[in-house]
């Protein structure tokens, strides 16, 4: 079920209603099933990929709990492996199998090559074939039939077993309410990614009707849908148009699209966030905050404080401090930073893209860090900027804004080079595009499906958004008044400049 689609409006309004009405006791009831029927529409027998990680990984918590010593340690083991096996297989399977037979092609073993090949696409029809994909012949089409949102509730699934081996959280003794922790539909899909001791005791306690947390919830799920279906679809148009076909177009049109989509990613995943923590925040629940205003990062460690936080703390805390962190020398930190961002790349997707796109960010990390070093042996500050929070604390930084207007400019550049892999259909065509842009031409011009006026208002749409980031301009909602002319006319204007083509929000493929 959409995001941006009326089932889901109507979807949300039945359910939050119908929770309100509801005696405490039976909320959590009502909320799981809500989500287990969220889920479903986009396909029913994916559930039961759901309902075996939460049985197993219940278990598991219980008996950690209970445990002592190697035992603790292996049942943590089994859950991991068991949760990490169901993402690789379903995810991951042809995209090794594929790179290991070409691996047996390359060194001319090309029937060892063919043998690897088939064991793997036979495994994977079989199992599809049990949830009803009859018509996959092949792993290469993993992408279209994967069970949606399974990177996200699969991580959200291992923080629990971990935090109560790590003895931060209590095991949940209650089965329904563990399974409305990994199924709770605002975040099921694209998260946030949560941590169990943020939101298991908020499914046992009880929430009353608040007018303010409703206000600034619908204002919140207002916002999202604006980022999604205003400027993030709008700017869709002209990225499609570039990436689906990049050596049919020169450089210019090419930057143009780029540069759209570090706009457009933003805006879809951080409104569906929106929708997610506002949605929840209607019915009481808190969520973590995902996104705050990365676009006006200083460095790139500081734009992943600002970029996806329930992701990028989910592999500082379970796989960068694991491995080390940067206690055990300089050159262990350089490895473990880049291992962190090949994981993050390839989480996101099997493809060398993405891998791609991940060490690129890894390599950008150990590059700030040796530029730090380097200068403060020469005498120069060698303190990365810190994250601000408001224009005041920038001035407060007595910071040249000639030089914050630089280190954001240099910042945004990098990082949008970098999506440039995360959008390209293969490496290939990442290069192709790289390449072209790297040779524009002064002569040339954009080709573009939009016209002269729908182009001028995706870049209004930008500056706006960008205005509004870089000055923490925040939507009131405690005067009911002016929550209501506001959320009107955001309402409207969603509708009068959306484009309603019901586009699957990016993330949902992960």
């Amino acid at each position: 079920m959409l995001f941006n689609s009326l089932q889901f409006l109507l979807f949300f309004i039945v359910v939050t209603l119908a929770y309100f009405g509801l005696k405490w006791r039976g909320r959590w009831i009502l909320l799981l099933l809500a989500s287990c029927y969220f889920y479903m529409v986009f396909k029913p027998a994916y559930i039961l990929i759901l309902l075996l990680t939460i049985v197993i990984d219940y278990v598991a918590g219980i008996w950690i709990e209970k445990s002592s010593g190697s035992t603790r340690r292996w049942l943590l083991i089994i859950s991991l492996v068991t949760n990490v096996g169901i993402l690789a297989f379903f995810k991951y399977l042809g995209f090794f199998t594929e790179n290991l037979s070409w691996f047996f092609e390359a060194i001319n073993m090309p029937s060892v090559a063919d043998q690897v090949f088939n064991i793997g696409n036979r495994l994977f029809i079989k199992v599809l074939h049990f949830f009803g994909e009859y018509g996959v012949t092949s792993f290469r089409e993993n992408m279209s039939i994967l069970p949606v949102g399974l990177s996200f509730h699969t991580f959200q699934a291992m923080s629990y077993t971990i935090e109560v081996y790590r003895g931060n959280q209590k095991a949940e003794r209650h089965f329904g309410i563990y399974a409305l922790y990994v199924m709770f539909y605002p975040q099921l899909v694209a998260g946030p990614i949560e941590r169990p001791q943020n939101v298991l005791w908020q499914f046992h306690k009880r929430f009353p009707y608040d007018a303010e947390n409703v206000k600034a919830g619908l204002m919140q799920m207002a916002f999202g849908f604006f980022k999604k279906v205003v400027i993030a679809d709008r700017l869709a148009m002209l990225v499609d148009f570039a990436y689906d076909n990049p050596s049919s177009h020169n450089g210019l049109t090419l930057l143009a699209g780029t540069f759209f989509y570090t706009i457009q990613i933003y805006c879809d995943f951080s409104g569906y966030s929106d929708i997610a923590i506002g949605s929840a925040r209607v019915m009481g629940f808190t969520l973590m905050e995902n996104f705050r205003t990365p676009y006006i990062a200083q460095s790139i460690s500081e734009f992943w404080r600002r970029w996806h936080i329930s992701l990028s703390t989910w592999f500082r805390d379970y796989l960068y401090i694991p491995l080390g962190g940067n206690r055990k020398g300089e050159f262990r930190q350089y490895v473990n930073m880049l291992i962190v961002f090949l994981a993050s790349g390839l989480w996101h997707g099997p493809n060398w893209t993405y891998v791609i796109w991940g060490g690129l960010n890894g390599f950008y990390q150990v590059l700030a860090v040796l530029r730090d070093k380097l200068l403060a042996r020469l005498g120069f500050s060698s303190t990365p900027p810190r994250m601000v929070t408001s224009p005041a604390s920038e001035q407060q930084a007595n910071r040249s804004p000639i030089r914050v207007v630089v280190n954001v400019l240099i910042t945004f550049v990098l990082i949008m080079l970098t999506w440039v892999f995360f959008r390209a259909r293969s490496v290939h065509d990442a290069f192709v595009i790289l390449q072209r842009i790297a040779t524009l031409s002064p002569s040339d011009t954009i080709d573009s499906p939009m016209n002269t006026t729908e182009m001028w208002f995706s870049l209004f749409l930008i500056v706006f958004l960008l205005v509004k980031e870089y000055f923490y301009l925040y939507i009131p909602t405690r005067n009911t008044k002016v929550f209501a002319v506001l959320f009107v006319l955001i309402t409207f204007v969603t509708y009068l400049f959306g484009v309603f083509s019901s586009n699957q929000f990016i993330y949902f493929q992960f």
